[in-house]
């Protein structure tokens, strides 16, 4: 299924959940893009559905997993939004494609391994070219890297303490990408150098703004000790996260106990075919659409250096759409303006922290954040 005319974006994996909120916000940006995926007819469904989809220029294209395939879609497009995880198994393919082509690259993922390897992989040839490379463009985690930027606004901190839960239930790919995670080793930032979680870390929270405490774990490390890794003001990152329901969470602890024990031991394959049993059985559909009454989110950050303190919390809703709104955004950007840094970055990082609040704040996502500070 050909184009008849390139389009500046591409979001590929446009059937899933978070790929179909990106094209809602291109047509709010009136951005043309191209559909793409690897069923054309599943695709043109999901876009058919989209309310006001004719008010923007788009293609739909259905095309093979390859860096050939890939290759050839990107070419004279400006960027790739890329929401076909998980990544650390599907990722390379598009970077490489983007890369060939001269495109930024854009994508969801929760994975810090993979942020590590598109790092050290891709990071130095993105930036030779003047190209981005942001991974991880998405409520989890550029929200909570939003509040730590603004905690930092005072100078001399350099410890931050940060929670990122949010109330609803994963999608499918979401899903995936949690029980992939599970077999990587995760990591918090300690004086400027990576020091490894245990396994089976977890922590009784407490969340601002309600009473009741919740259950946390490390969530595979997070972005943040790789986005903070090489900043001046940052010398630790310590990252705890997840959903606010206790049973989903008593869930996971018991999940990543068993595969401690029963999973871990087995060969690649073994292992592999083990987590995407149990991802199947724990989420086989497409999961409703959000409803902020419902779907709410909390970043909070707590920041300190040797004479300060701060405390920045960020209510928002419906974090699914905070991702289809950044990405969106990013791409919006990226087409009309060269992004704040180049090569690998967080999203913070290429489009400004205050900027990329003002966006969810104007589309109804966040709350003013709650600043404290002590000095």
């Amino acid at each position: 299924m050909g184009t008849s005319a390139k389009k500046p974006v591409v979001v590929y994996g446009a059937t899933g959940y978070t790929g179909r909120l990106i094209i809602e916000y291109l047509r709010e940006f009136n951005v043309p893009f191209i559909a793409a995926g690897r069923d054309g007819e599943r695709v043109r469904e999901v876009v058919e559905k989209v309310p006001g989809i004719d008010t923007v220029e788009y293609d739909v294209v259905e095309v093979e997993h390859t860096v050939e395939a890939l290759t050839q879609l990107f070419d004279g497009a400006q960027v790739v939004c890329n929401t076909v995880g998980p990544f650390i198994k599907y990722g390379g393919e598009a970077v490489q494609a983007a890369l060939a082509v001269g495109a930024h690259y854009l994508d969801t993922t929760g994975e810090q391994d993979w942020v590590m390897h598109c790092c050290e992989t891709w990071g130095a040839a993105f930036a030779q070219k003047g190209l981005l490379l942001a991974p991880g463009t998405a409520q989890m985690y550029t929200t909570g890297e939003i509040a730590a930027n603004i905690a930092l606004e005072e100078p001399g901190l350099d410890t931050l303490d940060i929670l990122v839960l949010w109330r609803g239930f994963p999608t499918y790919a979401s899903t995936q990408t949690i029980f992939t995670i599970l077999k990587a080793n995760h990591y918090y930032l300690q004086q400027n150098e990576y020091v490894q979680w245990a396994p089976t870390s977890t922590f009784e929270v407490n969340v601002p703004g309600q009473h009741q405490t919740a259950i946390a774990v490390p969530w595979g490390g997070t972005s943040h000790p790789v986005w903070f890794k090489n900043d001046p003001r940052v010398a630790n990152v310590k990252v705890a996260g997840g959903v606010m329901e206790r049973a989903v969470m008593e869930g996971v602890i018991a999940t990543t106990k068993m595969f401690e024990e029963q999973i871990r031991p087995l060969d690649p394959e073994a292992q592999e075919a083990a987590l995407a049993q149990i991802a199947g059985s724990v989420q086989a559909g497409m999961p409703p659409r959000e409803n902020p009454r419902i779907n709410n989110s909390v970043d909070s950050v707590m920041a300190s250096g040797p004479l300060g303190r701060a405390h920045v919390v960020i209510h928002g809703n419906s974090n699914y759409k905070q991702t289809g709104l950044l990405q969106a955004y990013a791409a919006y950007s990226l087409l009309q303006q060269a992004p704040l840094r180049t090569g690998f970055a967080s999203a913070c990082q290429a489009f400004g922290h205050r900027n990329l609040l003002g966006q969810l704040r104007s589309f109804g996502l966040v709350l003013n954040p709650s600043v404290t500070r002590l000095s």
